[in-house]
């Protein structure tokens, strides 16, 4: 038997909890992160995935933010926040903190990293320079794990808020001077590949107009009007053992959806 590791931007998990679970059934995940979760821990519905066989781990303070790995298959070592990891305050007079925006277990022998990654907003907001300070400690600290283990199996996995080419969105024009797009977050992004973890699903899903975020507005979605903006980075030993992998498009459709489609990899036994 292979491992099904899946990452799903969720768009507040109480507001879709049945589809969730729904999913984990009929797609057979053996471990799901999740993102935007929109809770604190006393808020997550642990109950419904423990009675699907799926132990949890969450990490989330409120209603923003919030991420969460669901596991069958183990779910040992459970960290919050990496090394570096930077802090933020939108209120002069609210200490920084570190946010809920990253949360790792060990699942059948594979580090899985469950990540959301700042916004930013627009170019000229504070949480921009943050977004980039984010993405530039996960990077330092990914590179430390693979240069203390180079054959550790580690999944970079989530919502990156980061569209890394122009195939990637459905207009580059629509997106000129906008978050997501712009060069020092490409750069950013590229950066976390340079430390050789690879994009394991695109060569399953190539583009253009290949996406997993539609806004919820204009009818982006059946007008095909989406973005990349979610993906499963892999460690090179555990890249190797990818043998197919998904976007689950159809789950964006119907009653209540997250704006995010579940996006999968299917890893070949050891």
């Amino acid at each position: 038997m292979g491992l099904r590791i899946a990452t799903w931007n969720v768009n507040s998990i109480r507001s879709r909890l049945p589809r969730v679970l729904d999913w984990l059934e009929r797609g057979e995940v053996d471990v799901l992160a999740m993102q935007e979760t929109k809770c604190s821990d006393e808020q997550f519905p642990t109950m419904p995935f423990l009675e699907l066989g799926y132990e949890v781990a969450h990490c989330g303070f409120n209603q923003w933010n919030g991420v969460a790995i669901a596991s069958r298959v183990g779910l040992d070592n459970i960290e919050i926040g990496f090394d570096g990891q930077p802090t933020w305050s939108s209120k002069p007079d609210v200490a920084a903190a570190a946010e809920a925006r990253a949360l790792a277990a060990t699942c059948a022998g594979v580090r899985v990293w469950s990540l959301y990654v700042p916004n930013g907003r627009t170019l000229d907001d504070p949480h921009y320079v943050y977004k980039l300070n984010w993405l530039a400690a996960l990077r330092d600290a990914a590179e430390g794990w693979l240069r203390e283990n180079p054959s550790a199996q580690i999944a970079l996995v989530g919502d990156w808020n980061i569209a890394p080419t122009d195939d990637d969105v459905w207009s580059v024009e629509f997106f000129e001077g906008a978050t997501h797009v712009s060069e020092p977050e490409r750069k950013a992004f590229d950066a976390i590949i340079d430390t050789q973890f690879a994009d394991v699903v695109r060569p399953f899903t190539p583009g253009p107009g290949v996406y997993t975020y539609w806004d919820y507005t204009q009818l982006r979605f059946p007008k095909k009007q989406g973005m990349r903006i979610d993906f499963i980075l892999a460690s090179p030993a555990l890249a190797g053992r990818v043998s197919d992998a998904q976007i689950v498009r159809e789950e964006r459709k119907g009653k209540a959806p997250s704006d995010h489609a579940p996006v999968f990899v299917d890893l070949h036994t050891v």
